[in-house]
């Protein structure tokens, strides 16, 4: 049992941690806001701050560095991402051929669905068009981000997971395409991938 010193601690270690997750959220929602506004993985630092409403000493008092923060930004990007394509193809029900390949095409569709949101492309925008930029910058970071969504479409695939990599490439390649040309693709054009993507696992693998 704690006594009431203990319990006096823990209360004010409870505000303080309540006052900094609120500031490293606002802090995080600027920086989403400023890339969005200017298109860029690489917003000043102070933007970030008039955005907020926050101090540079409070910002290094969350960061180390702009970089870390961009990294948690990528971070949380691809576990909305994650969860958002998880909830559609979890809304596919059924064992069958079929339903497997619905899942598929609902994978394909969710991936897609980022370029006509408008919010969501501007979000979106920075991180998949300086995609290299991320590579160069934060390799092990990059990397294990895009395994995040490889895994979970190999997860999808099922006995076609062989084709995880392929599929993601090909469909990220498209939502850099839309999303640099910033246009929205057609539902025909949605589902030209989503039938060359079928198409593709179905087809017998050359030795």
């Amino acid at each position: 049992m704690s006594s009431l010193a203990d319990q006096v601690v823990d209360r004010a270690l409870a505000d303080r941690h309540q006052a900094y997750a609120s500031e490293v959220r606002q802090l995080i929602d600027a920086a989403y806001r400023v890339t969005a506004e200017t298109g860029h993985l690489d917003p000043p630092v102070r933007k970030i701050l008039a955005e907020a409403g926050l101090s540079n000493p409070t910002f290094y008092r969350h960061f180390r560095s702009k970089d870390e923060l961009l990294l948690v930004m990528l971070d949380e990007g691809r576990a909305r991402l994650v969860d958002y394509l998880a909830h559609r193809t979890a809304a596919v029900e059924g064992t069958d051929e079929a339903a497997a390949d619905e899942r598929v095409a609902e994978w394909v569709r969710g991936v897609l669905a980022q370029v006509r949101d408008g919010d969501a492309a501007r979000r979106t925008r920075p991180f998949v068009v300086d995609v290299e930029r991320l590579h160069a910058r934060f390799p092990e970071q990059q990397a294990a981000s895009e395994q995040q969504i490889v895994a979970q479409l190999a997860d999808v695939l099922g006995t076609r997971r062989a084709w995880a990599e392929t599929v993601y490439a090909l469909v990220f390649a498209e939502l850099a395409r839309h999303l640099r040309a910033d246009r929205q693709p057609s539902d025909r054009d949605i589902e030209n991938v989503v039938s060359f993507v079928l198409g593709g696992i179905g087809a017998p693998r050359i030795r």
